[in-house]
């Protein structure tokens, strides 16, 4: 049972996007952007299954992503589990959201379980709140912001452009070293989609923004549209040791490239303590959850 396996490359950019927009989700994974930069790290491929498209990740425990599309939603998933018994693999999807296993739970009565991963669950928040935040618990948010502005009285934000990515480039390769990155898999794979997302920003239809104080770039931002209601933030960095660093191209990026989406997501936590903590004090108004669905 052969399935067309393909690379990812940035010619598929239309045909991917264009399963995304029939499916009108907020998780952050949910865009050709993300798919095309972390493939290298999760050897990931994709698919055309019976105009249904799918995901395939051989990084670890392989696994498959829920097909999207207006296909026929069994034949696709027979096709995917007799795929997987070929290969003597174990079935399984992955980053799937409670309404696509009802979906499933729908066609096979009790055949799936599903085990949902709080260290996989986007953050979601509403946009104004991100942008004025307003009200007593993001009182100390607005304080690092105005403890910046005095330190900073010259600071600006600026979308980037061709001109400055080359300055974001720079910054990004002394944030890799303050934190480091070379010691860590995962950091080091983060700091490589980081360079990518730069280099490739315009082919991948990605808004950027920087904070400029001091005459040089102390933290930048990249995201994108997601669903209809909702901007996705990929990536952030700043440096930790200025105060009001963070807060601060949080709120302007926020004011600048998203304001015109009732939602921002801003990813996951991967499970670090202290990303946890700091994603939970803006006060998230949803949370994304995303499981591993196998046979019982």
């Amino acid at each position: 049972m052969e399935l067309n396996w393909k690379e990812i490359e940035l010619s598929d950019r239309e045909l991917i996007t264009s399963y995304y927009r029939q499916e009108n989700s907020r998780n952050c994974e949910a865009t050709f952007a993300n798919n095309y930069l972390w493939a290298p790290h999760y050897d990931m491929q994709y698919a055309i299954v019976e105009g249904m498209l799918v995901f395939l990740v051989r990084k670890g425990e392989v696994s498959v992503s829920f097909p999207l599309g207006t296909g026929d939603l069994r034949q696709v998933t027979d096709r995917l589990q007799g795929y997987f018994a070929e290969q003597g693999w174990t079935f399984r999807m992955h980053l799937v959201s409670p309404v696509q296993f009802g979906r499933l739970e729908a066609l096979y009565p009790g055949c799936f379980q599903v085990a949902y991963d709080r260290d996989l669950a986007d953050y979601v928040y509403e946009s104004e709140k991100l942008i004025s935040l307003a009200g007593k618990k993001l009182h100390s948010k607005r304080n690092h912001i105005n403890k910046f502005k005095e330190q900073y009285p010259d600071w600006r934000y600026e979308s980037i452009t061709d001109d400055n990515t080359g300055e974001c480039l720079k910054m990004a390769q002394e944030w890799r070293v303050l934190n480091g990155c070379d010691e860590d898999e995962e950091k080091s794979a983060e700091f490589c989609v980081t360079l990518n997302a730069l280099r490739l920003r315009g082919e991948l239809g990605l808004k950027g923004g920087l904070l400029r104080a001091d005459g040089r770039v102390m933290g930048f931002t990249l995201g994108e549209p997601g669903g209809d209601d909702v901007f996705i933030v990929h990536i952030e960095k700043a440096y930790a040791d200025v105060q009001g660093a963070y807060p601060m191209i949080n709120q302007q990026f926020a004011e600048h490239e998203a304001a015109a989406y009732l939602y921002i997501n801003r990813e996951e936590d991967t499970g670090a303590e202290g990303l946890r903590k700091a994603k939970l004090s803006y006060r998230p108004v949803m949370m994304v959850e995303k499981g591993i669905v196998t046979l019982r």
